[in-house]
C-alpha cells in the first residue's frame, strides 16, 4: 500500500454532516465532504492486510460480510491515498455502475468486515466511495459510453430500481437493445421513490445518471405495468429475452383492532407521496402530511428511519419508533465476531435529528402495538402499546410474549407502518406463469437467474426478497451476465 503504516499514524475521521437541527428545515442532502489531505490520510488508513476481507461480498449468520459487488476497495484506496483519482473512478466503475447510488445508502457491510475493524476503528469506505464518483462527475470524467457494436438482441428490463439499472447497463454494454419498463411516473424505482431527497438527491444524483444511460440508448417506458396496460405475450413475443426486476413491493400489515382507522398509512405510500410532491414543487397537502401531527413508526429498520427523517421535515409535533427488538448493545458482543455484521447500538440520521429536536432518540424497544383507537369521525387519536419479552417455545423457537402492567397509551394522529415487506406482488407473475418458491418470490436459481420460462431472467428483491441496494446491485448483474450468455451462447461480462 501507499502508507504501510497509515492506520497506525492517522485515526478515523468522517466528514462533518450538516447541523441536525439545520437539515430538518430543508430536503437537501446533508452530508459534507472533507478536504483532499484529509481524505488521502483516510485512503492510507487501509493496510497491507493480505486477505482484504471488505470485498469478499459473503453472507455470515444471515448478514452480509464485505461487499456483494466485489468492490476493489484497498486498490481504489490506494489510489486515493497517491491523487490518482481518474485511475480510482476507473477502479470502482469495474464493480460498481452506481457507486454514487451505493457511496450514498448502502450501509456499508464492507466496513464491517475491515481487518481494521478487528481492533480499531474500520477504514471509512463509504465516504471514500461517493467522494470518488462525486469527483468524477464534477470533473467531467463521467460520460456517456454507448457500446461500438451491436448484436441485434432486443432485452427487456422489468422495473427501474437498482436491480433492473444494473441489468440494463449491463446488457447495454454488451450490445443489445435495452428496453426498461416502469410503472411509476418516474424511473429508478426504490432509487427514487422509497429513498428521501434529503439522503438520495433525486435531480442531482438519480436523474444525472438516468440521462447518462438514456444517452446510451437504453430506453425508459414509464407508466407501464406489464400484465395491466401491457400484455404479458407482448413482451414474451417482441423482445429476445425479459429480465425481472421488479422489487419487493408487498409491505407487511399489521392487521390488529383499529387497523382501517384513518391515518394508517404503509411507509411507502408516505414516502412516494413526499417524492412526489417535492419533484413536482407541489407541497399544497396533496401527500400524507405529518405537521403538526403526533407521529408513531412501527418498525426500527431503514424504512422507519427515513420515516422519522420525513415526518420531522414536515414538523411533526412528537415522534415515537416503535421497534419490537431489543436494544443492540454498544460494543460487539462475542457471539457476534468479527468478520459478520457487527449489532450493535447506532443513532442514523433520523433518529440524530429527532434526538436534536426532541431531545431523545425515538426508538422504544421491545414494544409493539395491541391496538389502534380512533375518534368520532373514525381517525386514529391514540396507540395502544406493550412491552414484550423474547421466549422460546415449545419447538425451541423465539417468540414474543406480553409484559403484564407494561401497557401504555401513546397518542397518534399518524401511524406509518415500516415493517418490511413479504415479497414482489403477484399479478404480473401471475400473467407470465412464472414459478415461484415457498415465500412468493420468483424461483431463480443464485448465480444463474433463469426461470422456469425460457428467455426469462430475475434478479434482485423479487427473487432473493427484501434486501440491500447493494444486493441489488450483484444480482441485476448477474442476471445480465447470464441473460447475455443465453442470447450470445457467451459472455464477457464480468
Amino acid at each position: 500500500m501507499g502508507k504501510p503504516t497509515g492506520f497506525i499514524e492517522y485515526l478515523r475521521e468522517l466528514p462533518l454532516d450538516r447541523s441536525a437541527v439545520d437539515r430538518i428545515r430543508d430536503w437537501n442532502e446533508f452530508h459534507l465532504h472533507m478536504e483532499e489531505g484529509k481524505l488521502r490520510e483516510q485512503a492510507a488508513r487501509c493496510m497491507d492486510c493480505g486477505i482484504p476481507f471488505c470485498h469478499t461480498g459473503t453472507l455470515l449468520n444471515g448478514m452480509a460480510s464485505g461487499c456483494p459487488i466485489h468492490n476493489l476497495i484497498p486498490e481504489w484506496n490506494d489510489l486515493v491515498y497517491r491523487g490518482l483519482w481518474r485511475e480510482a473512478l476507473d477502479r470502482l466503475h469495474k464493480t460498481n455502475n452506481f457507486p454514487e447510488f451505493t457511496g450514498r445508502v448502502c450501509p456499508a457491510p464492507c466496513e464491517g468486515s475491515c481487518v481494521l475493524g478487528i481492533n480499531a476503528p474500520p477504514v471509512t469506505i463509504k465516504n471514500l466511495e461517493y467522494t470518488i464518483i462525486d469527483r468524477g462527475w464534477e470533473q467531467g470524467w463521467v460520460v456517456p459510453e454507448p457500446p461500438k457494436v451491436r448484436t441485434g438482441k432486443k432485452v427487456a428490463v422489468v422495473g427501474s430500481g437498482p436491480a433492473g439499472l444494473c441489468a440494463a447497463a449491463q446488457l447495454n454494454k454488451a450490445g443489445h437493445w435495452v428496453t426498461v419498463f416502469e410503472r411509476a411516473d418516474r424511473v429508478g424505482g426504490l432509487l427514487m421513490y422509497g429513498i428521501p431527497n434529503m439522503k438520495l438527491d433525486k435531480e442531482g444524483v438519480v436523474l444525472r445518471r438516468i440521462r447518462q444511460l438514456e444517452q446510451e440508448s437504453i430506453k425508459f417506458v414509464t407508466g407501464t405495468e406489464i400484465g395491466v396496460n401491457y400484455p404479458a405475450e407482448k413482451l414474451l413475443n417482441e423482445f429476445d429475452a425479459v429480465v425481472l426486476c421488479t422489487g419487493a413491493t408487498k409491505p407487511r400489515d399489521l392487521p390488529i383492532e383499529g387497523r382501517q382507522l384513518k391515518g394508517i398509512h404503509f411507509a411507502m405510500e408516505f414516502l412516494t407521496g413526499n417524492t412526489r410532491s417535492l419533484l413536482e414543487r407541489n407541497r399544497n397537502g396533496s401527500f400524507v402530511s405529518a405537521e403538526g401531527k403526533d407521529v408513531i413508526v412501527i418498525g426500527g429498520g431503514d424504512t422507519g428511519t427515513d420515516c422519522v427523517g420525513t415526518s420531522l421535515r414536515h414538523g411533526c409535533k412528537s415522534i415515537v419508533q416503535v421497534e419490537i427488538l431489543p436494544r443492540p448493545p454498544q460494543d460487539r458482543q462475542g457471539d457476534n465476531p468479527w468478520p459478520e455484521w457487527p449489532k450493535v447500538y447506532r443513532m442514523d440520521y433520523g433518529q440524530e435529528e429527532a434526538a436534536a429536536k426532541f431531545g431523545a432518540d425515538p426508538r422504544v424497544y421491545l414494544t409493539t402495538a395491541k391496538k389502534f383507537v380512533g375518534d368520532a369521525e373514525g381517525r386514529v387519536k391514540e396507540v395502544h402499546t406493550v412491552q414484550i419479552e423474547w421466549t422460546r417455545n415449545d419447538k425451541g423457537q423465539f417468540v414474543p410474549k406480553e409484559v403484564p402492567g407494561t401497557e401504555a397509551v401513546r397518542p397518534a394522529q399518524l401511524v406509518l407502518l415500516a415493517m418490511g415487506f413479504l415479497g414482489p406482488e403477484q399479478p404480473l407473475l401471475d400473467a407470465l406463469k412464472v414459478e415461484r418458491d415457498a415465500r412468493s418470490n420468483v424461483k431463480a436459481e443464485f448465480e444463474k437467474y433463469a426461470t422456469n420460462i425460457k428467455g426469462v431472467f430475475a434478479a434482485g428483491d423479487c427473487r432473493r426478497g427484501q434486501s440491500l441496494v447493494v444486493w441489488a446491485f450483484n444480482e441485476g448483474r448477474g442476471a445480465a451476465r447470464e441473460c447475455d450468455r443465453y442470447l450470445m451462447g457467451r459472455t464477457y461480462l464480468p
